[in-house]
């Protein structure tokens, strides 16, 4: 929600989406979730710029290996940021911008269980994050439900703060405040 309300036109875009495909005199049903194309591009993009943890699980090679001209002792505690992954300039044009239009030509290549190893927002392999299934579904669920209800704004007077804050997870510095404004016909929030 918080790039969404630092990026307006993108927010307008998914609302936009959300009514070409549900309907302003509808709610969101688990049906509507395949066609919203754009929202699952936002979501992937926020996981690639805020992933939940930014030093994946630590990994412990069972053999010497030699990576990128590295060698990797056996035994050793290797970990991964995938914060910096997901933000390098090799890899990523523009890599600090919010644009979600970045994931719309992958064909679904980028999912969050693929081999691209710039991607990995919920880890991989054996240790892959646990909840995955369950934040793949919801995630999309829960923010078309909130996109196609209302429309958000900041309260008077209040500015955007987009620091993060780096522990085991990544979190916001200062917890998002908005206010929802309806945006479907008022019988549809019976």
């Amino acid at each position: 929600m918080t790039e969404l309300m630092n990026n307006p036109e993108v927010m307008a875009k998914a609302q936009k989406e959300l009514s070409d495909v549900v309907g302003l005199n509808n709610m969101i049903e688990e049906s509507h979730m395949p066609d919203l194309k754009y929202l699952e591009a936002v979501i992937k993009e926020t996981l690639r710029l805020h992933p939940a943890l930014p030093l994946l699980v630590p990994r412990s090679p069972a053999q010497s290996s030699t990576i990128g001209g590295y060698t990797i002792p056996k035994n050793s505690r290797v970990i991964i940021n995938m914060w910096s992954i997901q933000r390098d300039p090799s890899i990523w044009d523009n890599p600090n911008e919010f644009r979600p239009e970045r994931f719309m030509d992958d064909n679904g290549k980028l999912d969050f269980r693929g081999n691209n190893f710039h991607y990995h927002p919920f880890g991989s392999g054996r240790k892959i994050c646990v909840g995955m299934p369950l934040a793949e579904r919801m995630l999309v669920y829960l923010l078309a439900s909130l996109l196609h209800s209302f429309d958000w704004k900041l309260p008077e007077g209040e500015t955007l703060d987009m620091t993060e804050t780096s522990g085991i997870v990544l979190r916001k510095t200062k917890p998002l405040f908005v206010v929802p404004t309806a945006r479907l016909p008022d019988n549809m929030y019976v």
